[in-house]
């Protein structure tokens, strides 16, 4: 009613609900109106009871210094005479909300959280003071509890844990992550929450009203990055400023599909196999690699084709996924000495959805040369496997194999290393005695298992097995699991998480051997970003400078040293490189390059270069402009031996000219004290005092005001103890070379009536004053 009537209009009204009242008890006479006019103005209406109120509010953690007024019963049968007295009881009565027994004014006297308790119901009565007897049957009402936004959003099931196929489409939903808000839902917006990705961009998004989380790159490859931490907000208020906000962890994996391909190492194998060798002995083994998990690495060999696929089978060993290639027939060194097969290595289970990335397949060829059996000497043992570790120096012993002849002479043996067998010459061996050596380091990580033969010769000779594998040392430093880019907003708070990352080596993994993550000694003590080792192999990137910029940097490069517990422990250092971006208030990543700062001015370089060209040109002109007044520049004051004491009139206007008593003596410019010399200027008060020049006197009674104003102004310039320590004293001088020339009689050297001022009448309006003055002086004197 305060918006819609005036006060006078109100009054009416209120005396016309009066008398419709009145009327409304003569004719239904059970009926009983009753009127309940708010704290606020508001006008409520209830039939059955004689008493005033309504559904009562009261606003939540209310911290005012007086108890908040819930509401006032009032009874018609209250004449005001202070007879009635006005009883509250029921929920909080008397401990949470007290009443004014001869009012009725309900006030609230503690602090209410609509959490804990969102309405009371109380019984108010009244009855008669003296007496106490009743005079209206007690009344029910409730006081609710009005909320406001003092609950923060929560994730109660956080942290989230999720997968994801590697290689999904845009938008691919990962999970749904929920926050609930203890605060109203009916009412305002207090919880009604809006969802936004703090950390995770630019490979995840999440929707603001559902809080899905979806992919927002395509083609994220599980062998370059496997885990991905994203962090999601949620906020009440509808998102808007001022809202509360909590935050949760998901932890989202990457699971494996099939998208490579097995790889053989080598595009030729060499094999060898004995003539007297019986079918199903192994004749050796290879093993195309694919880094797949699980089935989708899985691997199947056969022979494509070849003279030897009736002689030679191919099978797998299901532990190792190595092709084991075993004889099927016997073969004859006097027949054929050499066979060649070609190997196919292919995947089982093939994603149709990769099929046009195929295909899933490598082949290889498999050279076998077969080696004569003719009465032959007989090896100790049916085949030698040795260890050698990697790195060795040449000359490193392997081991020895013996021989011994079979026949009744037992003629000397002869061992020798068939070079068809060992290509690259790894290996020698002594002719006499067999003993086997390198002939340079082994490297594990390039081949980690040799196959050689080596052959006892007397008149025939035999070979036998030698398998020699490369024991592995740490030779190997760590290294990045995957090189990307950090990206990391501008706002960012201290402390925040940007990044984990991981490492990987070459050498073998021993079952206790991790990798440990530091700062380079170089930026150890950076004040941008700091390094957390979680000892799982793995380390997290924190933020611990408050707020980043991308004007001052946009990329920075932070090497970080990375340590393994080997034997010998190897190290490397590794460059994290971190891009700032530029994000909006939700932090979602607008910006990572620096082509909006360059490009902001709208400028290209040729405006540029003609902007500087048309300073350069005014320069030039106010310059030359300068000199040519100076040039013109004549002496103010003429007279050097008379001291200037006469006021100098303002001529800055049409003013009253020597009429004018706003003047100023010209002594008060005057400074005995004044300094001459150069004195750099500050922009602080300097502790130490500069002493002035003591060669500079007192200015004599002869001046010149251009001479003197300037001598001032370089004191005041070059004073660095005169507040405000950094500013220019400006007196208004009119300067020389005036076309007009001056005004003042200072310089008048003859009498007014010497003088010709009819120029002035050519000055235009801002001299005709004076045109008017001098003009007509000189007419009377005409006249006279």
């Amino acid at each position: 009613f305060n918006e819609l009537f005036s006060l006078q209009l109100f009054q009416l009204y209120c005396k016309h609900i009066v008398s419709i009242t009145i009327l409304l008890k003569v004719e239904l006479k059970n009926i009983n109106f009753r009127m309940f006019l708010g704290k606020e103005g508001q006008v409520l209406h209830r039939s059955k009871r004689g008493w005033v109120w309504n559904q009562f509010f009261v606003i939540e953690e209310y911290t005012g210094p007086d108890p908040v007024l819930v509401g006032r019963l009032h009874s018609d049968v209250d004449s005001g005479n202070g007879n009635i007295k006005y009883i509250l009881s029921g929920e909080g009565a008397g401990t949470i909300f007290v009443i004014d027994d001869k009012t009725g004014n309900i006030h609230a006297t503690k602090t209410l959280d609509r959490e804990e308790q969102a309405q009371y119901t109380l019984t108010a009565q009244a009855v008669d003071r003296d007496t106490n007897k009743p005079l209206e049957p007690p009344s029910e009402f409730i006081v609710k509890v009005q909320d406001i936004n003092d609950n923060p959003p929560e994730f109660l099931h956080g942290p989230y844990y999720a997968r994801v196929a590697e290689m999904s489409n845009v938008g691919t939903s990962v999970i749904k992550v929920t926050a609930t808000d203890a605060d109203d839902p009916t009412y305002g917006n207090s919880a009604r929450l809006v969802y936004s990705i703090l950390q995770g961009q630019p490979y995840f998004s999440v929707e603001p009203q559902t809080g899905i989380i979806r992919t927002a790159l395509p083609n994220m490859d599980r062998e370059a990055r496997q885990e991905y931490d994203v962090v999601i907000q949620a906020k009440d208020m509808g998102g808007h400023m001022g809202g509360l906000s909590g935050t949760t962890q998901v932890k989202i994996t990457l699971t494996d599909v099939n998208d490579n391909p097995p790889k053989f190492a080598q595009g030729v194998y060499a094999m060898a196999v004995s003539e007297d060798k019986v079918p199903g002995e192994e004749v050796g083994r290879l093993k195309a690699k694919d880094p797949d998990l699980a089935e989708n690495g899985l691997v199947d060999y056969r022979i494509l084709e070849g003279d030897g696929m009736n002689l030679f089978e191919i099978t797998k060993d299901s532990e190792t996924q190595e092709a084991v290639i075993k004889l099927k027939k016997t073969v004859d060194f006097e027949t054929k000495r050499s066979y060649t097969l070609k190997v196919e290595a292919s995947n089982p289970h093939v994603d149709s959805r990769f099929i046009a990335w195929g295909p899933y397949k490598d082949t290889t060829i498999v050279k076998i040369s077969v080696e004569d059996a003719d009465e032959p000497p007989s090896f100790m043992a049916p085949g030698y496997n040795f260890e050698v570790e990697e790195n060795a120096p040449a000359g490193t012993l392997v081991g020895r194999v013996h021989a011994k002849d079979t026949d009744i002479m037992n003629n000397p043996i002869r061992y020798m290393i068939p070079r068809y067998t060992d290509l690259e010459e790894f290996f020698i061996i002594n002719h006499e005695d067999g003993i086997i050596k390198t002939t340079r380091p082994l490297d594990r990580e390039t081949q980690a298992w040799h196959n050689i033969s080596v052959s006892a010769t007397e008149i025939a000779k035999y070979q036998i097995r030698v398998n020699i594998k490369v024991k592995d040392v740490n030779d190997n430093a760590p290294e990045f699991a995957a090189q990307n880019e950090v990206l990391v907003c501008e706002n960012v708070s201290p402390g925040k998480l940007i990044e984990t990352v991981s490492a990987t080596d070459k050498d073998e993994m021993a079952h206790r051997q991790h990798f440990h993550f530091s700062l380079a000694p170089e930026v150890a003590n950076n004040h941008s970003f700091s390094i957390k080792d979680n000892r799982d192999s793995t380390a997290s990137i924190f933020v611990i400078r408050k707020g980043l910029s991308r004007m001052s940097q946009d990329v920075y490069h932070l090497p970080i040293q990375i340590n393994d517990n080997g034997v010998p422990p190897m190290s490397s250092t590794n460059t994290l490189i971190i891009r700032v971006c530029s994000c909006d208030s939700k932090d979602t990543i607008l910006s990572c390059n620096v082509e909006p700062f360059i490009l902001s001015a709208g400028l290209s370089t040729g405006a540029l270069i003609a902007i500087l060209a048309c300073i350069v040109i005014l320069l030039a002109i106010v310059v030359l402009f300068v000199a040519l007044r100076r040039q013109k520049k004549e002496p103010l004051i003429l007279f050097e031996e008379e001291d200037i004491r006469e006021n100098i009139i303002t001529y800055d206007d049409e003013g009253g000219g020597e009429e004018d008593t706003e003047a100023f003596d010209i002594a008060t410019l005057q400074n005995p004290d004044g300094a001459n010399g150069f004195l750099p200027r500050k922009d602080i008060k300097p502790e130490l005092q500069y002493p002035m020049r003591p060669d500079l006197r007192p200015i004599g009674n002869s001046v010149d005001v251009d001479d003197f104003i300037k001598t001032r102004i370089s004191d005041a310039d070059n004073d660095p103890t005169a507040p405000p320590y950094d500013s220019i004293q400006i007196y208004g001088y009119e300067g020389r070379g005036s076309i007009a020339g001056s005004l003042s009689s200072l310089e008048s050297v003859t009498t007014d009536s010497d003088l010709d001022y009819d120029y002035l009448q050519s000055w235009g309006p801002r001299f005709k004053k004076l045109a008017d003055l001098y003009g007509t002086k000189d007419l009377v004197d005409d006249n006279s």
